[in-house]
């Protein structure tokens, strides 16, 4: 795609930040980018954890609104850059783009709702056993023992993905431990009773945890 320039970023560094308007998409070729957003009482929420492939940003350039999200890069990756003018300009003229954009803005929509209903509808148990289902499906790994998560989710970004503080997402992984619904090796959660999480979080069948829908 001609109209793509090529961004080298490293951890911890903010490519888009909410409120301001950055014109511009990001593809994302290597690497994690969390998506934050700061609620009016001051607290930091993780709305989403993105990977490769994935495509971030908004039209805020054309709509003159700022971003609703602050994004941050997790790991040393790199992105695809896109203006968002050149693109539109790009879809004016290639109809079958503007459809496949059409359907990604679509199945991010499903996403965002399928996430929000898990914070308004879930207890903090049902919340962390919901997102611990987004991340093996996100980054899992299969194992022997389970699905190991290859991804390092320490008690804060888990608490900022659910709404919780540290201490009260510790002590739910050290009940989960002592089930036996999960393990931790070398900082990794690793899931070992797929079905408990489903039933903690009302999901019976696999159907509902689609990698699709329900992810990170």
């Amino acid at each position: 795609m001609d109209i793509m320039q090529h961004r080298k970023v490293r951890a911890g560094a903010t490519i888009l930040r909410e409120g301001e308007r950055a014109g511009e998409l990001y593809l994302i070729q290597s690497g994690n980018i969390q998506l934050r957003k700061t609620t009016e009482d001051g607290k930091e929420m993780i709305l989403f954890i993105h990977q490769k492939g994935d495509l971030i940003g908004d039209f805020s350039e054309l709509d003159g609104v700022g971003s609703l999200y602050t994004a941050e890069v997790l790991t040393n990756g790199s992105l695809g850059v896109i203006r968002v003018t050149d693109l539109q300009n790009l879809l004016s003229r290639e109809g079958q783009m503007a459809v496949q954009l059409m359907k990604w803005m679509g199945d991010q929509q499903r996403i965002q709702q399928s996430r929000l209903l898990d914070l308004l509808l879930q207890d903090k148990t049902g919340a962390l056993a919901s997102t611990l289902i987004r991340a093996s499906n996100s980054f899992g790994i299969p194992l022997e023992q389970g699905i190991m998560i290859n991804m390092k989710l320490n008690h804060t970004i888990l608490g900022e993905l659910i709404g919780a503080t540290r201490e009260c997402v510790c002590r739910m992984l050290v009940n989960l431990r002592e089930q036996g619904t999960i393990e931790v090796a070398d900082g990794r959660l690793i899931i070992c009773d797929l079905e408990k999480l489903r039933h903690l979080c009302g999901y019976p069948g696999a159907e509902e945890d689609s990698a699709g829908v329900c992810r990170l």
